[in-house]
């Protein structure tokens, strides 16, 4: 029988002051756990037992031994309150990650409040992407969201602090870009280039412009960025252009910063076949000593090569790469690719996108012979027919007749089968020496430009939503997108450190030797395909992706709390971390007190 009794210790500690509690080892049972006194019998200190606690919780003991150790004891209800609670976790795993990057002492040598404002606002962007005002009250005491604004001391700040910010950092690109180069970057190393283009809120700032759209935004102004990265795909720097920009025209930049900025006097420049043009390659990196390229070649050029009869597709009966040389690329290596299974899904789509349009057609073809309302004229059925075949990008593999009255058409045969003949089919074109680098590392090299993809649907849609943007200054606007790769810079490191707890393949090296050809597709490792059907982690944790488990860490607060019985004393107390979380923290190397 349990009886609760609440009595002041201090009226029945002298009573208590001779008691004690006991384990005594019970050979092959658990040990004894008795309730004893000492008392004083004729001279002598004597034991007795008043009780047998055996089968007390741990708690219950606990507690008794407070209680005969004088401590005065309350219900915890009553004696402390939590009066706010923060999301801290991801706060602590971001912003100890860039930490242990020494990535602040990258942006200013000194810590000052503009440092401060910047790396809440990375932080800010990895955890929970949005507009600046938005941020700025993410951080305040009245309506803060995480513990960020309080651990960085910046909860005060507001949109316009955070303005200026941005507008210091933006001071500081070239020489923070050309510390990361020199961290990342090495003399004779790959250094890839991509671009991608964003779509643009608002009409005023002079970057906005309309361009062609990879976002497949129509009647939407956009801005052009470009990435340099390292081989393995980590950030180095960034460049914003107007939104009408060309591909190419935006090479002669990133030389500029390779060679000049980050004085790299051998680097080679991996680009893809629209931006490394044959005029580019000309006019502005083979006048340039030291300044290698590897790049891919337009299909017409492909075409070209095997009408001449220098690239035999009969070689790929045994291969799948052939090196080759041509008079009209003297100097430089050529080398063809074929990849069977790409061949085999680009027959599968233009089949199916040749469908859909031949259904279009269809349907207006039946306008034109229907009853009632019948679809007639040259020019209205042209206008109908031409929408259906943008609408697929397949209609130059049609043949048209359209008249007053109706129309026909039919496949064109031989420009279908002509497209066919380069499916599944590239040629690299590179300045860089066999001997510096043979035919599958230059192969792979160039298939590398896959991590800069990654880094731009990371940015763009996945983590960091680069988009939409509404500042209205140029230089605002490159501020935010170099906020935007910082922030990546620390998420693409964090993926390297948590990829035992995420989809991520964490041993790539195992999947590389699963290839039969560097020209096959890239495999999963059997530990990462194994994640994915089990959807738990060796260990038998769950797996994650980064968002989800930057969620999970935010479940770990920070809690405020006032004692009731001294209201003006408080302390903060973390949430303990799950066995997950504090793995996570782990593998990150950082601390949970910031």
């Amino acid at each position: 029988m349990y009886i609760s009794v609440r009595l002041e210790i201090s009226h029945i500690f002298p009573y208590l002051q001779s008691m004690y509690i006991a384990t005594i080892p019970n050979r092959s049972s658990p040990p004894a756990i008795l309730l004893r006194e000492s008392y004083r019998q004729d001279g002598t200190v004597k034991t007795r037992t008043l009780a047998n606690l055996t089968h007390w919780p741990p708690a219950q003991l606990e507690a008794l031994r407070r209680v005969l150790r004088g401590d005065t004891l309350v219900a915890p209800e009553d004696a402390f309150e939590i009066i706010r609670s923060l999301p801290h976790g991801h706060v602590a795993a971001v912003l100890g990650t860039l930490r242990r990057l020494g990535l602040e002492a990258l942006i200013a040598a000194q810590k000052s409040r503009q440092r401060d404002l910047v790396v809440a606002m990375i932080v800010a962007r990895l955890i929970d992407p949005q507009s600046k005002l938005a941020t700025a009250r993410s951080w305040h005491p009245d309506t803060a969201l995480t513990s960020l604004g309080q651990t960085l001391g910046v909860a005060a700040a507001d949109a316009r602090a955070l303005y200026q910010a941005m507008d210091w950092l933006r001071r500081r690109q070239a020489p923070l870009e050309t510390a990361l180069a020199q961290r990342h970057l090495r003399e004779g190393t790959l250094a890839l280039y991509d671009l991608t283009s964003t779509y643009f809120e608002g009409h005023t700032c002079p970057l906005a412009q309309f361009g062609h759209s990879r976002d497949g935004k129509k009647g939407k102004v956009q801005i052009v960025f470009g990435l340099v990265c390292n081989a393995a795909g980590c950030p180095v720097a960034v460049e914003v252009f107007e939104g009408n920009t060309g591909d190419p025209t935006t090479v002669a930049p990133v030389i500029a910063k390779l060679r000049q900025r980050f004085h790299l006097r051998r680097v080679v420049l991996v680009g893809d076949r629209g931006l490394l043009t044959d005029a580019r390659i000309r006019e502005d990196l083979k006048p340039v000593e030291g300044l290698d390229w590897i790049t891919a070649l337009r299909h017409p050029t492909v075409r070209t090569l095997i009408d001449s009869g220098a690239l035999d597709l009969g070689g790929f009966a045994h291969t799948d790469l052939i090196e080759l040389t041509a008079p009209a690329y003297p100097d430089e290596r050529l080398i063809a690719c074929y990849n069977a299974t790409l061949a085999d899904e680009r027959r599968r789509k233009r089949e199916a996108l040749l469908q859909a349009t031949e259904r279009e057609l269809e349907t207006i073809g039946q306008a034109t012979t229907r009853a009632k309302r019948r679809l007639t004229g040259q020019a209205t059925i042209a206008l109908r027919v031409g929408k259906a075949l943008q609408r697929f990008k397949v209609g130059k593999h049609f043949t048209l007749e359209i008249s007053e009255a109706g129309f026909a058409y039919r496949r064109n045969l031989q420009s279908i089968a002509a497209e066919a003949a380069l499916d599944g089919l590239y040629v690299l074109r590179t300045s860089v020496p066999a001997e510096a680098l043979d035919t599958a590392r230059t192969v792979r090299a160039y298939k590398s430009l896959a991590t800069v993809e990654r880094a731009f649907r990371s940015l763009k849609t996945v983590d960091l939503y680069v988009r939409p943007i509404g500042h209205r200054l140029t230089e605002r606007v490159r501020a935010h997108v170099l906020l935007c790769m910082l922030a990546y810079y620390v998420e693409w490191h964090m993926r390297q450190a948590l990829a035992p707890l995420l989809f991520d393949d964490d041993n790539k090296a195992t999947a590389e030797a699963q290839r039969a050809s560097v020209v096959a597709p890239a495999q999963r490792s059997p530990r990462a395909r194994r994640k994915a059907q089990t959807q738990q982690t060796a260990d038998g944790q769950p797996v994650h992706s980064f968002q989800t488990l930057l969620r999970d860490l935010g479940t770990i607060t920070k809690n405020q709390i006032r004692f009731v019985h001294s209201p003006l004393e408080t302390t903060e107390m973390l949430t303990t971390p799950t066995p997950l979380q504090q793995r996570a923290l782990d593998l990150l190397q950082v601390p949970l007190k910031l």
